[in-house]
């Protein structure tokens, strides 16, 4: 990535796309990074540099915003995630596939333009291994979220040997910010715990106490997505997804971590449909590949990130 690059952002509403803009439009400069969200928005995104309201599965909509700016990078984060799309099946499946491969025809004709599409750990299942599970292993999604991942996948890794289009993706863990709300997804409530801790002292946790699942702080997760758009790439030896992570916990460590900045707070456990999800994903993440190809590493542990999210949150005046 240089000053040259102009980049746009589809989803950038969502949790990844609100730090992703803010992070790009530091490196960059406002004016190469377009944001772009399904709905009119609000805030930094908006303010801060250019913003259309783009539907993703408007395909000629997004390639005509691809042409206006001569864009040389697309980020397409648009999705419906794990817990929400459980409730909207087949609109999950429509939007989640249309929009890449509307991305991926559009890099086919212009093979000048890299693509970033995320992908995740839903893609695994559960007769996939759960502790350090491998890069390569049994992908066994049960969920809409995790089966259109899966598919998405094996589409990028074809539009790149079929049609060399540069498409590049990571497996998503958990992701913590503080720069956005929860958005949907199985491993949000390690989002919203701490906006629960503030505000009220007290958490009612969808999760059972000991589900342990694999997250990330988002300046890590920003890291890598960077880190591996930045690679060369002959670097990039997988085109599928890669496997990144940077720690794994259960919702009862992490209350023991925020109890050591804030002791009163409590937290009970009232599981729902989100169990059986958490329960078909792995515990841990072997990223060994990620971290040997492109020098993937994370900053960031269960102490420091709970030390920087109540910092964060606190600054914003949430309580």
């Amino acid at each position: 990535m240089t000053k040259k690059d102009t980049v746009l952002i589809l989803g950038a509403a969502g949790q990844i796309g609100t730090d992703l803009v803010l992070r790009l439009r530091e490196d960059l400069g406002g004016s190469q990074v377009i944001a772009t969200d399904v709905r009119d928005q609000k805030g930094p995104i908006v303010e801060g540099g250019p913003f259309h309201v783009v539907d993703v599965m408007d395909g000629a909509a997004v390639a005509a915003i691809i042409n206006k700016y001569n864009v040389t990078q697309v980020y397409h984060l648009a999705a419906l995630l794990s817990a929400t799309a459980e409730k909207n099946p087949m609109f999950a499946w429509k939007l989640n596939m249309e929009g890449l491969f509307n991305i991926l025809d559009i890099a086919k004709a212009n093979t000048a333009v890299k693509i970033f599409w995320p992908s995740s750990i839903a893609v695994f299942g559960p007769t996939t291994p759960r502790d350090h599970t491998p890069q390569n292993t049994i992908m066994e999604p049960s969920t809409v979220y995790g089966i259109s991942k899966q598919a998405g996948e094996r589409w990028c890794e074809y539009y790149f040997r079929k049609h060399k289009v540069d498409v590049r993706s990571i497996r998503y863990p958990g992701l913590i910010s503080y720069k956005s709300a929860p958005g949907g997804g199985t491993t949000d409530y390690a989002v919203d715990i701490f906006h629960k801790a503030l505000e009220a002292g007290t958490y009612e946790c969808f999760l059972e106490k000991n589900t342990t699942l694999p997250m990330m702080y988002m300046p890590d997760a920003l890291d890598a997505t960077i880190s591996l758009m930045h690679a060369a790439a002959d670097k990039v030896k997988i085109r599928s997804s890669y496997n990144v992570a940077g720690m794994s916990f259960d919702p009862e460590t992490i209350s023991n971590e925020i109890r050591k900045h804030l002791p009163d707070f409590t937290i009970t456990y009232k599981p729902d449909f989100r169990q059986a999800i958490a329960e078909s994903w792995p515990a841990s993440i072997d990223d060994s590949m990620a971290r040997e190809h492109w020098g993937w590493k994370e900053k960031f542990n269960l102490a420091t990130m709970t030390t920087d999210m109540l910092m964060n949150l606190k600054a914003q005046k949430v309580i």
